[in-house]
């Protein structure tokens, strides 16, 4: 069963200046709810029991948003609020469930991953980019079948225009299926040409145990980090199984200035 989380939170948010100078990426409203807070919900539906945040000392105010019980007893007092009652609750609910680790130094998501690899306790884990929503139907339930399905990882997965691969990874397919298929291979931001596929990496990942030693063993690539589709590429080729869920809900990128824009436009009016 799967039923920890790792949600990677320690990134700079510089494609979002200067709104992130002051603020997490993840803790910007969209509709009345921060971005973190809709991944939160998604897993929660999804049977998830425990987060782990990835969160650096640059960005403790995450980690104060869920752990600020003073200030919300303090005004609840003097207001009894039904709403910030039901709010308070709520965060009450997911301090229970949170573990928080530190990246100080941003070498990367396969970086943020390895160093939750004490906390793991199960054979499988998720992995969700709080850059990437996907509303409407929820992916890491569809994920979560699928891996009980296959009894192997998954990856979340979307069509994209073709001339746009370039700025993806993408998948090569092996056996496609109905919903899902069996990825091949995986080839970062590849040229129109080159492309195997129109078939995008999305933030969602269901891993297994023996993805912490191969990160261990990958290099430094783009911009100098660790990146997390190179341990699976190279779990790919070593006969570990891999299959892609082209989810059925919306995707929405909050990862830029334009795109978190779109997204609260989008959310707002329920499309």
């Amino acid at each position: 069963m799967i039923k920890q989380a790792i949600i990677p939170l320690a990134g700079l948010g510089s494609r979002m200046l200067p709104l992130t100078s002051v603020i997490p990426k993840e803790l910007l409203p969209i509709n009345g709810k921060t971005n973190l807070e809709y991944i939160l919900e998604e897993c929660l539906d999804a049977g998830i029991k425990e987060f782990i945040f990835v969160i650096s000392k640059k960005k403790q105010s995450i980690k104060k948003y869920f752990f600020n019980d003073s200030f919300y007893k303090k005004i609840i007092k003097k207001n009894k609020d039904k709403r910030l009652i039901r709010e308070f609750k709520k965060i009450k609910k997911y301090q229970k469930m949170i573990k928080f680790v530190y990246q100080n130094n941003p070498k990367g998501t396969a970086d943020a991953v390895l160093k939750c690899k004490k906390y793991i306790k199960n054979n499988y884990f998720l992995v969700l980019l709080p850059d990437d929503l996907i509303v409407n139907k929820n992916c890491s339930k569809e994920m979560i079948q699928l891996h009980k399905k296959t009894k192997g990882s998954v990856i979340a997965t979307k069509r994209v225009d073709i001339q746009t691969v370039t700025r993806w990874g993408i998948l090569s397919i092996k056996e496609k299926k109905k919903n899902y298929f069996t990825i091949k291979d995986v080839v970062e931001k590849p040229s129109v040409k080159k492309a195997p596929s129109n078939f995008a990496i999305i933030g969602r990942y269901i891993l297994p145990l023996k993805v912490f030693d191969e990160i261990k063993r990958i290099k430094r690539g783009r911009g100098g980090e660790l990146h997390i589709t190179d341990a699976i590429k190279n779990l790919i080729y070593k006969n570990y199984k891999f299959h892609a869920n082209i989810f059925k809900g919306k995707y929405l990128d909050c990862g830029t200035l334009s795109g978190y824009i779109s997204s609260c436009i989008r959310i707002f009016k329920g499309k």
